[in-house]
């Protein structure tokens, strides 16, 4: 190669800082002659870090190509592309020149192509656009691209299309028409399309834990994208949470979700909720069977074995005219849930392998979602018996108070938590409100909340006062605290504590005793409108150990409102609300009138809680009634054996007033054990009352501290039978504490009017 002429560098950017340079150097031929030449160099740097210039090609000028060799190559290149379907058109649009490749896709030779325009070949939408924007192009001269889908004539598969317009004018300037080159996009218009139902599938199958939720969103994603229909059929087996064995014979599958191009789903034989039984030779039973999907051609001859003695299904798939189906297996975890089948009867193209490959990721994430689901909704079903074995399902019956309740969980959709209320019918007519809340959420919280609430019925059947109770259930807590830490990392997760508010109500004195654990303040709305926070002691949360809990006792009058509630309900609002804030407002709501005790409720929830409580919440509202006083028989007893005859009488002569004299013998048996057992084991004053409330009840105290049991007497012995003898011949019966001494107490049924008659 010889020297440049001048090693002056180009003009415009320095050399230096370019990666190419081309251009025409005058060059020195090694015979000495001047030579000019065509020159593409590139700038390196080189393992040394040097920089300098490569010389890629130096073309010494050539004389011209002859024309008519030329314009053969050209020739050539345009009609005889094999990949590029190039076509000119005139000023009117009509096909003038259209190469090989433009006539396979087109269909037709180039002697029935001339003259035509892109609409007469093509009668169809997208072939009308093509045209509008080709005439657009020959206006403005702006080049246009365009994407379409076409079927040619004769053709069953569609192809995408990448067409590009651009006008065509000679040297002077003038326009002669319009040239289209287009290239067949088909695999990657198809490789586009399943990668954006593959995304789809990402973001829109399994967006809740819904198992029929689930199936219809797979069956959203694949129709129309895929196919024409879709259904998802889940094993029986799988729903009843059993293994099915799949390895021959025919499966029973329950219709889940199903979508097709045809509103209303007409080709479908099952309606969601359906069972059917598909046979061996089915394709949703060849997959199951398999583990893998099944493609297939429906022929006439396949159609009688795939639905063998079903001419309903047999009809449908004739009068749709189904000729190509997917069958695909619906398994996670290595366990089968069901078949997804996909269906073509509108697009005329049967399903490719590609096809397969699409739904078999398609059916792969939506079984996993839908085993999700299906785990979910077990637990969730679990979860939320527990949840409602642990709460009471129905107030009990008592007569002191007019209680509605309502519990929300925060986590709505799992159903459970760990707040809790109770109503303990109590003996001599009272009864026993309770709200608590466990720490956390879930299953856990609730699995300690309903040990709690056991505790508490338990604690509350002896009568404790409502301060030695929570000390009780202190202690208990405090143990469970203990065994979570010595369980470990296999225990069950978080800390374990609790709050409590106990009260129990005397509709016969208007008291009211109660007293709470780390609980908010209970609020009691008085006939004459003041409405206020009782004054409770604060207690420490449970589980913390060591520390009292006082008690305070109230007169309620009759009617007065008492809400006992838990912290969810006054402080879950907002990020900035406060308790204080939160328990103003539940006054204000108590003081709003009501039609009745539930409609109350809700308008309390409505009026403190968002739309989302951030914390679980159980509210009990409870209205006083007063006992009668005709309805109590009281009376002193002297502490002598002789004292029990009149005792008898004076308790017949109540019952004839109260129009129970049938009840009287029973009535005798009990008070005469009753009032020897004080007057022989306990102290002085000795006291019997009668209450008749939806019970007889029957109750003598004494100011002796023993407690009474029940024992076996023997066959000689001369007593020893008389709690025996109460126990038998009572509904129930007990003992409990009192200020100075105890109280023995029995309960019989009664017949004849109960309830609201007997309070004022």
């Amino acid at each position: 190669m010889g020297l440049p002429l001048t090693d002056q560098p180009p003009a415009g950017l320095p050399l230096a800082r370019r990666t190419r340079w081309h251009g025409v150097l005058d060059l020195r031929h090694r015979a000495g002659r001047p030579v000019e030449a065509r020159v593409v160099a590139h700038h390196r740097t080189g393992d040394d870090g040097v920089r300098d210039w490569l010389l890629v090609c130096a073309v010494p000028a050539s004389p011209p190509r002859p024309r008519t060799d030329e314009d053969a190559l050209m020739r050539w290149g345009f009609l005889e592309s094999p990949c590029c379907a190039t076509s000119v058109h005139d000023t009117d649009l009509r096909f003038c020149r259209s190469n090989q490749a433009a006539q396979r896709a087109l269909g037709l030779d180039e002697e029935y192509l001339r003259g035509l325009r892109i609409t007469d070949v093509l009668p169809t939408a997208s072939a009308q656009d093509v045209e509008r924007l080709m005439r657009r192009t020959l206006e403005t001269g702006e080049p246009r691209h365009v994407e379409n889908v076409v079927r040619a004539p004769g053709e069953s598969r569609q192809h995408a299309w990448a067409v590009d317009l651009y006008r065509v004018q000679d040297a002077d300037g003038r326009v002669l028409g319009v040239a289209s080159t287009g290239h067949d996009m088909t695999e990657q218009h198809r490789a586009r399309q399943r990668l954006q139902l593959i995304a789809e599938a990402s973001t829109l199958i399994g967006s809740t834990l819904d198992v029929t939720r689930t199936a219809q969103e797979l069956a959203d994603v694949a129709v129309p994208g895929l196919a024409d229909f879709l259904s998802v059929d889940l094993l029986t087996s799988f729903e009843a949470g059993q293994e099915e064995t799949t390895t021959g014979g025919s499966l029973p599958l329950r219709r889940v979700a199903h979508r097709s191009v045809l509103p209303g789903a007409p080709e479908a034989v099952l309606q969601p909720g359906d069972v059917d039984v598909y046979p061996e030779s089915s394709p949703p039973a060849q997959c199951l069977r398999t583990g893998r999907p099944v493609r297939r051609q429906v022929t006439e001859a396949a159609i009688p074995a795939w639905v063998a003695g079903d001419p309903v299904r047999m009809a449908r798939i004739r009068d749709f005219g189904l000729h190509s189906v997917i069958a695909v297996p619906l398994s996670a975890r290595g366990v089968a849930l069901g078949v997804a089948v996909l269906v073509r009867h509108r697009r005329p193209e049967p399903f490719q392998h590609d096809d397969v490959v699409l739904a078999e990721e398609l059916a792969a994430k939506a079984a996993v979602c839908i085993d999700n689901a299906w785990r979910y909704t077990r637990e969730r079903r679990t979860a939320v018996t527990l949840q409602r074995s642990l709460l009471p399902q129905r107030l009990p019956e008592q007569s002191a108070m007019e209680i509605a309740s309502r519990y929300l969980p925060a986590d709505a959709r799992a159903g459970v938590g760990g707040d809790w209320f109770d109503v303990i019918p109590l003996s001599g007519a009272r009864v026993a409100l309770v709200v608590g809340d466990v720490v956390g959420h879930g299953i856990h919280a609730s699995a300690t909340m309903g040990r709690l609430r056991t505790a508490v019925r338990t604690l509350a059947d002896i009568d404790l006062p409502p301060g030695e109770l929570l000390t009780h259930l202190d202690d208990m807590v405090g143990r469970l605290a203990t065994e979570a830490d010595t369980l470990g990392d296999e225990g069950t997760p978080g800390d374990v504590g609790a709050t409590c508010l106990y009260a129990v109500y005397d509709p016969v004195t208007r008291r009211c005793s109660l007293a709470r654990a780390g609980h908010p303040l209970p609020a009691v709305a008085r006939p004459d409108g003041v409405v206020e926070l009782l004054p409770l002691p604060a207690g420490p949360p449970l589980g913390l150990g060591g520390l009292p809990f006082e008690a305070l006792e109230t007169e309620l009058p009759e009617g007065s409102l008492l809400a006992l509630y838990t912290d969810g309900l006054i402080a879950s609002r907002s990020r900035d609300s406060d308790v204080d804030d939160g328990a103003a407002r539940l006054c204000r709501s108590l003081t709003a009138p009501a039609a009745s005790l539930d409609v109350m409720c809700d308008a309390v929830l409505d009026d403190l809680l968002p739309r989302t409580p951030a914390d679980d919440v159980a509210l009990l509202l409870a209205r006083t009634r007063v006992l009668d006083a005709s309805r109590v028989a009281t009376w002193d007893v002297d502490a002598d054996p002789a004292a029990v005859a009149d005792a008898r009488k004076k308790a017949v002569g109540r019952l004839a007033d109260w129009g129970l004299a049938d009840a009287a013998f029973v009535t005798e048996l009990i008070v005469s054990e009753l009032v020897t057992n004080a007057i022989r084991h306990g102290e002085p004053p000795v006291q019997l009352r009668l209450i008749h409330d939806r019970t007889l009840i029957c109750e003598v105290s004494d100011a002796g501290g023993t407690a009474p049991h029940m024992r076996r007497a023997r066959t000689y012995d001369e007593g020893g039978r008389g709690l025996l003898l109460v126990a038998q011949l009572s509904r129930r019966w007990g003992a409990r504490p009192g200020a100075k001494g105890k109280t023995i107490w029995a309960e019989q049924e009664i017949e004849g009017p109960e309830g609201e008659g007997f309070w004022s």
